[in-house]
């Protein structure tokens, strides 16, 4: 049998490539949207000051390749040479055996001394990719190299093991709310846009006011956004919006639970790690404790637990922690609960949400808005609180410095909050009277905008719909550096 030959490796190097023989090639990523972590991303990849490889990290789909060529684009329009940048997606049979380093020698430009790009898309596929790149960063100073990958968990666990120092990661997540409304093209005719008050428009991060044009289009599209619009592809071809169960449950969920956490952790009962997964997606929203998951799905609690960390890794699912009335995390884990990190994944695996569908678009609601705040530098510090009595605030936001409340939240798809208050608001109320540290607290509702005095403090009313939207806008992207 014929060995792979270097001329093919050139010519397949030379087509992935195309800006090398044609600095404007027609690349269909140009026409693409970019994602709202695209300027974020680009000062963080593109900074020859700080030698680091950047890792993009993200689920399956999220559109990570996508970006990547962006930037390629973005850095030839600035003047960089199309000739130090060098493109290489590892899964490619071809390269099969090629170490990290022999991929330098396939540049076109042989000038050493230049600056050049370097980016290895899939790099999962080659074994010890971590221990490799991080000789090339220690070795190359004037590379800068980007690593990505669809196999989040295995990408996220290796880096931080083997690159502490040396890389940096960039969480890319689903698309937000409003990233959705962009790409449809609906930002516009259902949102506007107002300058913040006189006494907020000085300060350094002011945030734009946003309203609804029309909230029942807004709801409409929030529901489309439920059932199919974590994942840029589908938002942009109407016929996968039509087979999301295929794209979504067949490319992503069972790719991820089959060949991405298997390969990674040696899971052996596959079969069982897919129930427990779609036990947790059906009951998204819904408060958990490894009792009641024994209880219905038949697995060890030591299992439970572990294949629950498989799951967040792999950035299928969001795990909330628990705190009490005093805002303080409880040193046994007797409760949480487990939200999708993308609630479209719900519809594809069971059946789309319909308009009438309140409850379980009230569960969904909550993912969603967890969906948003995952994107943020502050996600870490959220909770929820739970108490006896009855007693439940969905959203506890824990001030990283003191650990105290800084603001709360309730997630509802309703507007019962208008005619019983006092009623839907009792839990808010009772954690703004014993705790003073709590500068802001809201509401969700349906279509309901508003405020409301609690316990002598301003209490805003916001449907859940522009809540998300106005997360997604306003968040700033989270930069995940394992130094």
């Amino acid at each position: 049998m014929e060995q792979i030959t270097r001329s093919d490796i050139e010519a397949r190097i030379a087509r992935d490539n195309p800006w090398w023989a044609d600095p404007n090639a027609p690349l269909e990523e140009r026409d693409f949207p970019r994602r709202a972590y695209f300027a974020s991303l680009k000062e963080l990849a593109l900074n020859f000051d700080v030698r680091r490889a950047t890792i993009l990290l993200g689920p399956r789909r999220v559109g990570k390749t996508v970006m990547i060529r962006q930037l390629i684009l973005e850095a030839i329009s600035e003047g960089f040479d199309p000739k130090c940048i060098l493109y290489a997606s590892i899964d490619a049979p071809i390269y099969l055996g090629l170490s990290l380093e022999q991929f330098l020698n396939l540049f076109p430009d042989k000038d050493n001394k230049r600056q050049r790009i370097v980016i290895f898309d899939e790099v999962q596929y080659l074994k010890d990719w971590e221990v490799h790149l991080k000789d090339l960063v220690d070795s190359y100073h004037k590379i800068k190299f980007i690593a990505s990958g669809s196999a989040a968990a295995a990408l996220k666990l290796k880096s931080r093991e083997s690159g502490a120092g040396r890389f940096s990661e960039f969480m890319l997540p689903p698309l937000t709310f409003h990233e959705f409304l962009l790409f449809s093209g609906d930002d516009d005719d259902l949102i506007e846009v107002r300058e913040p008050p006189i006494g907020e428009r000085n300060k350094p991060r002011k945030k734009m006011v946003f309203s609804p044009k029309n909230i029942e289009a807004l709801n409409d599209r929030f529901i489309d956004y439920l059932n199919y619009g974590g994942y840029p592809e589908v938002v942009l071809n109407p016929a996968i919006q039509r087979n999301t169960d295929q794209f979504i449950r067949n490319d992503i969920i069972d790719k991820v639970l089959l060949k991405d956490l298997p390969s990674l952790y040696g899971i052996v009962d596959i079969p069982e790690l897919n129930r427990l997964f779609s036990f947790l997606a059906y009951n998204a929203g819904n408060e958990a404790s490894l009792e009641n998951i024994s209880r219905e799905c038949g697995l060890t609690k030591p299992t439970i637990k572990r294949y629950i960390e498989y799951l967040e890794s792999a950035f299928l699912i969001i795990k909330l922690k628990t705190v009490n009335d005093n805002c303080r995390t409880m040193k046994r884990e007797r409760h949480f609960k487990v939200y999708l990190n993308n609630p479209s994944m719900r519809a594809a695996l069971f059946a789309p949400v319909e308009k009438d569908d309140t409850e379980r678009i009230g569960h969904l609601a909550e993912s969603a808005v967890f969906s948003q705040w995952q994107h943020a530098v502050t996600s870490r510090q959220l909770r929820y609180a739970r108490w006896r009595n009855e007693g439940e605030v969905d959203i506890v936001y824990l001030d990283s410095a003191s650990d105290r409340p800084d603001w709360i939240g309730e997630i509802k798809w309703s507007d019962r909050s208008r005619n019983n208050f006092d009623r839907e608001t009792r839990s808010v109320r009772a954690l703004l009277e014993k705790h003073k540290t709590i500068s802001n607290c809201f509401i969700t509702s349906k279509t309901w905008h508003g405020t409301r005095e609690v316990a002598g403090r301003e209490l805003q009313i916001i449907p859940s719909a522009l809540y998300c939207y106005t997360v997604g806008r306003n968040i700033k992207p989270r930069l995940d550096d394992p130094s």
